[in-house]
């Protein structure tokens, strides 16, 4: 037998630890203490046995069993069940004000792109306190690290790369290639001691095809229970197509899948294929080679993937609950072993599925399974100190629905194209649109992530009118729409403005998006066609409407968030530098370029992952957090502001229609009680115009509060103000308290 853990039937209790100081007590001491219990994983370093790879050796099923994230989970739950310390936080419900007053400006890293110091670790480098203190400068409050575990899959005894930038999760271990368990327990420490939090991924919706999925082929114990998989028997595996040379898998196409529905052996459709590629996914379902089980037998399964072959989907009502068990495992190992604060749900409205009536789509999205299983997994988080958000791209009723119950936290999919939509157009009809949608609906602006670019594309889907309400009617630029025309039109703006001879270094990502980063999009929109003879006056406005953005999705409630490739204005890569990357037809790799944030390795021209350093257009942290005129010393500022009136604990009150159409107005009340405005003017024209809300009390005097308090004039009878704006920028106005009616000036006699 290999060296290995004992067996789990004979897994024993550990003693109950003492838990340690948690973020709240230490930085809230009025608060009660959230107890944070502690609990530790196997520890397995995997051998390759000189024995077949196959379900009859007991050797080869152990070696994997070791591996396993369900057997993880459930030495995990042995220790943590029965401790006192599980029942010491409220859970029942979502407190999103409670989470962004805890960590309300959020730094999200990519570990593929990284540059780190020569021989440091992706973990170590996130975990040092030079980057720290710059964070606590700009006014960073958390990091969400992304997914750093070990991913991809496994053939036989050799492990194989990730097909989802490390989404498609195989372990709970770390991937070496990004540091060590030591190293992220000391980066959580360091993140405490500046006032921070980490913030970890778990996927609820599928893993990669690691030991996990290899043993559920192999018919062993509980593992089939983790999948969406049914067992075709060989009678009818003429229904099947034959796996290419070299593959552990094909997808099936339409037809095939039509079949199998007609046999009684799956669902058939789904309401969409996400990542649709023809030849290369054509389904939601994929189907195996020939596997010999732990009994000899041979098995072929047909699996369901809502995303890629190499991320088979989890069965979240399965009798065994092996999928609930191995996600809830995954999520306790983060937060309680780790160290982690709070935990981002990937991919979580896709965890139900159900047949529909005959000719009809199966039931995937909105399914009341993912509203339970979010409620389980939100619950379970909170019960341990913690809190969560998702990353939900379905309707605005959706994500309502899911956050009743669910997440802490939501991101922003809801204004996230259509701020991009206004900047394109000069225009902020659509954004004011979606902004009004989400209020009516009952989503809470200070429940959302508002961010600027993360790894993926730029994001335009607009699930919201192109499922539920694809036939409802809407408005834009004077024609009455469908959802569906709306959608269809906003999206083929994007495309023409962002992507072509607009932008050519930009691309579409199949039916989702276009791939770039914020400074590629801005290149576009100021109508710079070649990124390689930027000039430094281009630079400047780059720059000055990459504020503007930020200044959007931080002035407002909610948590802001921003990567590495805002801080340094990162360019999007030539696609040549990642051709092999793309092959498949993900685009998305251009806007990964690898970026030095403190300037730690000027000479490397690849992160430790070997991807291609990009061009920033700002420069380090070190060197902007020493210009005043820099990126990040003006972003300093605007979050000063923020921090100062807690906007981001506010609540929108009002979208007021505008005088100007690249005019943008947002009346938040703060948690003073005050009445708080932020305008942007999305246009590169100067505008004048008045602003007009209800909620604006007669006169109140106005003052911008951006740069030093300035006082504008006061709120007339029409509840309005007369307002200046320069291209490209904003301003933060505070409303005062209206004079008493007896100190008012007395009207002249006519």
């Amino acid at each position: 037998m290999p060296d290995s853990v004992l067996p789990e039937e004979s897994e024993e209790r550990e003693t109950p630890q003492s838990p340690e100081i948690s973020f709240d007590e230490q930085f809230y001491p009025a608060r009660p203490r959230a107890l944070r219990p502690k609990a530790r994983r196997r520890h397995f370093v995997p051998g390759q046995p000189p024995f077949e790879p196959d379900g009859r050796n007991a050797v080869y099923v152990e070696w994997l069993r070791n591996q396993s994230m369900l057997g993880d989970a459930k030495v995990l739950a042995r220790q943590l069940s029965g401790q006192a310390s599980m029942w010491q936080n409220p859970f029942a419900y979502p407190d999103p004000r409670s989470a962004v007053e805890r960590a309300s400006v959020w730094f999200t890293a990519y570990p593929l792109s990284f540059i780190t110091r020569p021989g440091q670790s992706f973990l170590a480098a996130l975990g040092d306190a030079e980057l720290w203190t710059a964070f606590e400068r700009i006014g960073i409050k958390a990091v969400h690290i992304g997914p750093v575990k070990l991913a991809g899959g496994l053939t036989g005894w050799e492990h194989t790369p990730s097909v989802d930038g490390h989404f498609d999760r195989i372990s709970m271990a770390i991937d070496p290639l990004f540091g060590t368990e030591e190293e992220f327990r000391h980066m959580c420490e360091v993140a405490t001691g500046h006032g921070g939090t980490i913030v970890d991924d778990i996927v609820p919706g599928h893993t990669g095809k690691g030991a996990d999925f290899r043993l559920a082929e192999m018919n062993y114990r509980d593992y089939p229970g983790i999948y969406h998989m049914i067992d075709i028997p060989e009678s009818d595996w003429h229904l099947l197509p034959d796996v290419p040379e070299g593959e552990d898998s094909v997808n099936i196409d339409a037809a095939t899948e039509k079949a199998l529905q007609e046999a009684g052996y799956i669902i058939g459709a789904l309401q969409r294929v996400i990542f649709y590629e023809p030849g290369v996914k054509e389904t939601n379902w994929s189907a195996t080679r020939p596997v010999v089980d732990t009994t000899g037998k041979l098995r072929r399964w047909v699996y369901l993937h809502y995303f890629k072959a190499g991320q088979p989907s989890i069965n979240w009502l399965d009798p065994t609950f092996s999928g609930m068990r191995l996600v809830m495992g995954d999520a306790l190992h983060s937060l309680v072993d780790l160290g982690t604060g709070a935990l981002r749900l990937d991919a979580n409205g896709f965890l139900g599925v159900e047949k529909s009536a005959e000719e009809r789509p199966g039931w995937s999205e909105g399914h009341p399974l993912s509203e339970a299983a979010n409620q389980l997994i939100g619950s379970m988080v909170r019960k341990v100190g913690g809190f969560t958000f998702q990353e939900l791209n379905l309707s605005i009723d959706d994500i309502k629905a899911t956050s009743e119950r669910g997440p802490d936290l939501s991101y922003d999919f809801v204004t996230r194209p259509a701020y991009h939509h206004a900047l394109v157009t000069a225009d902020t009809e659509f954004l004011r649109l979606t902004l009004r949608l989400a209020m009516e609906i009952g989503v809470d602006q200070a429940s959302l992530i508002h961010a600027l670019q993360n790894h993926d594309e730029l994001t335009y889907e607009l699930v919201h009118f192109t499922t539920k309400h694809k036939d409802d009617l809407y408005e834009l630029g004077g024609e009455e729409l469908t959802g569906a025309q709306l959608a269809e039109t906003v999206q083929q703006t994007l495309r023409d403005k962002l992507t072509g001879s607009a932008g050519p270094y930009n691309l579409v990502f199949t039916t989702n998006g276009i791939a770039c980063t914020t400074a590629s999009v801005i290149a576009a929109v100021l109508g710079i066609t070649d990124l390689k003879s930027i000039t430094a006056e281009q630079t400047a406005r780059i720059r000055q409407v990459h504020l503007l953005l930020a200044m959007y999705n931080a002035l407002q409630p909610g948590v802001f968030a921003l990567s590495g490739w805002d801080l340094c204005g990162v360019l999007a890569l030539d696609r040549s530098q990642v051709g092999p990357l793309m092959a498949q037809g993900d685009t998305r790799w251009i806007n990964r370029g690898a970026h030095d944030l403190m300037g730690f390795n000027p000479s490397a021209q690849a992160s430790t992952s070997g991807m291609p350093k990009a061009v920033s257009l700002y420069g380090t942290l070190a060197e902007q957090l020493e210009d005043e005129s820099s990126f990040v010393r003006q972003l300093a500022t605007i979050l000063q502001v923020r921090e100062h009136y807690r906007i981001a604990e506010g609540e929108l009150l009002d979208v007021p229609e505008v005088s100007h159409r690249g005019l943008l107005v947002l009346v938040n009340r703060l948690p003073s009680g005050s009445v708080q405005i932020t305008a942007i003017n999305f246009s590169p024209e100067d505008i004048a115009g008045t602003v007009r809300s209800e909620h604006l009390a007669c006169g109140a005097p106005v003052s911008n509060v951006l740069g030093g308090e300035v006082l504008l004039g006061q709120v007339d009878d029409l509840h309005s103000f007369y307002l200046q704006l320069p291209a490209y920028q904003g301003a933060v106005l505070i409303l005062g308290e209206p004079p008493e009616e007896d100190d008012a000036p007395e009207a002249a006699l006519p």
